[in-house]
Order: C-alpha cells, then structure tokens, then sequence
C-alpha cells in the first residue's frame, strides 16, 4: 500500500508542504495518495541550492560517488516489492510489468555505479608539425554543472532512473521534475538518494504543475536539460531552454517489418508484446506492422486471435495483460482516432471498445496513412496491419514518418538488414525483434520528431560532461 502522504524533496530534505497534488489509483479512478507540490519559489531554491551544492559535487571521487549508486542499487533491491506496487497503483501498469521496470531500475543505476570509475580522458599527439614541437596535451572531462531533469509518466521509475543516475556518476547536481499523475517512484528514488553521503542540495525532486516549472528550463544556473515526454512539449522546450545543451526522448510511431522468410509464430509472440506490452504506452511500442504479402494472411489470423485473447482488467492481478491507460481522457482519444479511422475506410479486425480509462487491444487494417491511428503516436493499445510486397518501399514506408525512433524487422536476409540498417531514418534498428526491445546501456534516441542525444548511460554521461585540456610546452 501507498504511504498516506508524500514530500518533495528540496536540497536533499523531504519537505511535507502541503497536500495539494492528489495522485490516483488508475484503475478504480480513487485517490490513492497526496504529495506535496511545489511552487516556482521552492523550484528556485532548489536551484540554488544545486549550484552552491556543485563544488562539492565535483570534488567527489568516483568511488565515492559509485559507492552511493551502490547504495541505491541494494536498496532498491530491498525495496523491489513496494516499488512494484506503487508503480501498479500510481501508473495502472500490469504488476508483472512493474516488476520488469524495477529490475530495470536497479540495473540503470549499476550501469552507472560501473561506468562511475571508468570516466576518462586521453593524451594527445599534438607534435602534428614543426610548429607544434615540444608541445603535449591531455584532456580530461569534468561535470557539466546543475541539471534539470523533467521525466514522463509511462516509466516513472527508470526513465527518472537514466537522468538521475549518469548525473551522479558524471558528478552533477540536479533538480528532477517527474510527472504529476506519477510522482511517486521518483520520490522513493528520492528518499534512497537521502540516505547517502551525496552533498547536502545535490539534488532536489519536486512534483510541480507544468505552468509553474517554467525554471526547469529558463534558468540559466541549470547547464543542462534533459525531458522526456511528447515532442510538442518537447521543441517548446528547446526554443526556450537557452545556452543549455538540450536533451529530448520524445515520441513515436514505431514501425515493425515482417519479411516472407520470417518465423511467423516468433514474430507474432514478440509483436503482440512489442505492441500491447503496459497497454502500448510506451514510445517505441510497435504501431505500424508491414506485412509481406506471401505471409500477410496467415499473419493476420493468427495475430488477431492472439490479440482478442490478451487478459484485460485489474492491473494488480497477476494475469492481466491488458491494464488502464494513464487517464480517462487519453483513452477517449484513442478510441476517437480508431473511430475516424474506421470512418475513412479501416477495418477494426478486434478490440476498439472503450470502458472508462480501460481501451481493448486493438488491430486495425487499411487505414488510410493520413489518419491519425497511423501517421500519429498512438501511445495506447493500438496496431495497424499493412501489406508489402517488396523490401525496399517497405522502408521508404517506414521513413514515412515524422518520426525516427526505433525500427523492428524480421528477417533472415543478412543483406536487408544491413540495408535496413543503412536506409531507415531511426535512431535504432532492431533486427529479429521489436523496435520495443531496450536495455539499459546501449545509446537510445531518435531522430527527427522524436527527440535529440542520446540516453543509456554512458552516453548520457559524456552529455553530462564537458572536455578540459590541458596543454604542455617543453622550453
């Protein structure tokens, strides 16, 4: 069960302010909790606080910083089952799902208690002409400074986990804004990081209303943004984050090619999780699924009888698949996109029903590419069928997109995965599997609408960090 009430926590101290943000159960719609909300006074000392905390930040040896990330992972691996729940009851996630984000959690934050003792630099070979003779230099990488983060409500507890995690491994103070219908994980993270050596102000985690965190992206003591979340929100960001490097995981509309030599059987089986996997709120989860003509009929069979068998209801309940979306709002969106959809001329083959927040598994086929439930980020249990008959405008159809995120192919040709590879406009191409697949220390980020940089925590690190040389003049 969830505590009756919740802090924010500004310059490393839970603060118990007030009782004004209600966060809900998603699936019965009853509150569930209070947590404290911050207002642009609070934001502004915790920023303050993470500047004056910085030097102190930086001055931590990598051992020691490991040694707090270490401290994380042991307790949150002591904490793995009320992680679990909360996450169950604040995001409506199926509980195994929840289980699969905390052991991600945990990982991301031993990835970077690993990568905390390996940051370094290099000795350059200056001597490139007589000119440079007796000159030697070397470089090393040192904090960026206070970051900002600002993380979404589809993966509370990880996607806050790879901002806040390479932040203290690369030695940066931050301030962390997670999502107000899901702030709960955060904070749990918040109350671990409490109990470490970490600099008293090093990090603060206040749950806010968006029009009040306008500081999370203007201030200039911040030296870093880094957001996950909608690309809208996301650019608006951007245009008015300043000097500061930005960072954006934004969304997508992911898209999955099944070739004729395909394992039909394995591919509906990682498909019908890369689609459906915590009811398809996920920006990578699959959307567009090509089909090879020879093969697109046994496909589609055999994928809609899965689909329309897929247990949907009550997240806690260990045999449901299928939960609630994050709101009641969201899901009447969707079912209005699958609606117009059908109007233009798509077929809805199962699903498409809608009861409160609760969406069924969806498929759809012949939907015109200008709708909305095809050429937009569906971000619910949601997939459209379509059919090919060759390799190469299957790709031209999957850069058909203003989207760029990642991209699944099934396949036995190694020829068309190296060109798939070569070709697709993603920041990932996934071969044998779907553009849903992700662990949590390879570099994940999109291209186009979908987002700038790249997460996974060494390279989440290298953005966290700026490059020092040093150069040397032997008289």
């Amino acid at each position: 069960m969830l505590k009756d009430s919740y802090p924010y926590y500004l310059a490393s101290e839970p603060v118990f302010a007030n009782r004004d943000l209600v966060v809900t159960n998603k699936y019965t719609g009853e509150a569930a909790t209070c947590v404290a909300k911050a207002d642009a006074d609070t934001i502004d000392k915790a920023i303050q606080a993470a500047t004056e905390a910085q030097p102190a930040m930086t001055a931590m040896k990598p051992y020691q910083r490991k040694a707090v990330l270490d401290h994380c992972v042991a307790r949150f691996t002591e904490r793995r089952d009320e992680l679990a729940k909360a996450l169950c009851i604040e995001a409506g996630k199926p509980i195994k799902d929840a289980e699969g984000e905390v052991t991600r959690l945990i990982d991301t934050f031993r990835i970077a208690a690993e990568e905390s003792v390996r940051i370094e630099g290099e000795v350059l070979n200056l001597e490139i002409s007589a000119r440079a003779s007796g000159y030697q230099g070397m470089t090393k990488l040192v904090p960026i400074g206070p970051c900002s983060f600002i993380s979404p409500f589809n993966f509370p507890l990880n996607l806050a986990a790879h901002k806040v995690a390479p932040a203290i491994a690369a030695g940066c103070t931050f301030v962390l804004k997670p999502a107000s219908r899901t702030p709960i994980g955060a904070l749990i993270i918040g109350e671990v990081l409490a109990e470490t050596d970490l600099p008293k102000g090093a990090f603060s985690i206040l749950p806010c209303s968006r029009d009040g965190a306008d500081l999370f992206t203007t201030d200039e003591r911040l030296k870093l943004l880094s957001f996950t979340g909608s690309p809208d929100v996301g650019w608006a960001l951007k245009a008015k984050a300043g000097k500061k490097p930005v960072v954006l995981e934004l969304g997508g509309n992911a898209a999955c090619i099944v070739d004729e030599d395909a394992d039909i059987n394995d591919a509906i089986d990682r498909i019908i999780i890369g689609a459906y996997y915590q009811s398809g709120q996920s920006c990578i989860s699959v959307q567009r699924i090509l089909l090879h003509d020879k093969i697109y009929d046994a496909f589609r069979e055999k994928f809609v009888q899965r689909v329309s068998s897929l247990v949907a209801g009550d997240p806690a309940d260990e045999n449901t698949f299928i939960g609630p979306m994050i709101s009641e709002s969201e899901a009447e969106r969707l079912e209005g996109w699958i609606s117009k959809a059908h109007e233009a001329g798509g077929t809805i083959l199962c699903g498409g029903t809608r009861n409160g927040a609760m969406l069924e598994a969806t498929v759809m086929e012949n939907v015109p590419a200008s709708c909305d439930a095809s050429a937009e980020e569906a971000f619910g249990p949601l997939s459209v069928l379509m059919k090919f008959s060759d390799f190469d405008e299957a790709l031209k159809e999957v850069n058909n997109s203003r989207y760029g995120l990642q991209a699944g192919i099934f396949t036995r040709d190694l020829y068309k995965a190296h060109k798939a590879w070569d070709v697709l406009e993603v920041g990932g191409v996934v071969i044998g599997d779907v553009p849903s697949w992700r662990v949590d220390n390879m570099p994940y980020g999109g291209v186009k609408d979908s987002g700038l940089g790249r997460e996974g925590i060494r390279y989440a690190i290298k953005d966290m960090m700026e490059t020092r040389l040093m150069v040397i003049r032997t008289p």
